[in-house]
């Protein structure tokens, strides 16, 4: 179901904006403020699973759109996001092995919406996204996508970590992309997988990179070292495609 993304400012149209289950993104409330109203907002976002971001008066009075803040500026999200397990039925009723790409550290949100529209067009089930350090579904998002979030769903996970070691239960093994790693021609990239990328500047966290089973690296025969993000994971997902295809592993 597709949302337009707008702010929602105030207390009391927050409070109202959570009660009426709109889709907030992530909350933007003054730092130091403990007044009832903000400690109710505080327990609705906990409820929802919200982001909160604690910022300066200067900060908000930049962010606001009406001047009417009372410290507090909820973002609601441009699409509704997916559960895992949609993920993983999307990839059981296709009678495929999943093939999901996880984020790590994506902020910048045309990397993000990039990624997606990659991710459909490989035949990617879904793509996960962890909710603190990282772009979320916005409307730069949803028009960078071009309309790939029509289609993938994209769910949203606190702990990247947990969430991986809970999909090996289900039978996937990880690949992150890393210049330090295996070439990705000497992997095996058939069966349920998933593909982790990381950010430009800081790659794939320490943690999760430690739940993944190889680290696998693009050949790159230029005078710099690093891929846009997003064009990564498009080199890597299309390997996997190829090994797809062919049936065999990639040597």
């Amino acid at each position: 179901m597709r949302y337009e993304e707008f702010t929602i400012e105030g207390r009391n149209a927050v409070i109202e904006a959570f009660r009426a289950g709109k889709p907030i993104d992530k909350l933007m409330i003054l730092d130091g403020a403990q007044d009832g109203p903000i400690q109710t907002i505080r327990r609705e976002a906990k409820k929802h699973d919200t982001v909160i971001r604690f910022v300066t008066k200067e900060r908000l009075d930049q962010l606001s759109e009406t001047g009417k803040h009372q410290g507090v500026i909820a973002y609601t999200a441009a699409y509704e996001y997916a559960e895992v397990e949609d993920i993983l039925a999307a990839a059981r009723a296709k009678k495929e092995h999943p093939f999901i790409v996880l984020l790590d550290n994506i902020e910048d949100p045309h990397n993000l919406g990039a990624i997606i529209r990659t991710a459909n067009l490989a035949g990617a089930h879904g793509v996960i996204i962890p909710k603190n350090r990282a772009a979320g579904l916005t409307a730069a998002v949803a028009r960078t996508s071009a309309g790939a979030l029509n289609y993938t769903p994209v769910a949203r996970v606190t702990n990247l970590g947990k969430t991986m070691e809970e999909l090996k239960k289900a039978g996937l093994w990880f690949v992150c992309a890393d210049m330090d790693g295996t070439t990705m021609y000497q992997l095996d990239l058939t069966g349920p997988i998933g593909l982790v990328i990381g950010s430009e500047g800081d790659g794939v966290g320490r943690l999760v990179r430690e739940k993944c089973d190889f680290v696998a690296s693009i050949p790159m025969k230029g005078d710099i070292d690093s891929l846009n993000a997003s064009v990564a994971a498009g080199v890597l997902a299309y390997e996997i495609v190829r090994q797809r295809m062919q049936g065999v592993h990639g040597g």
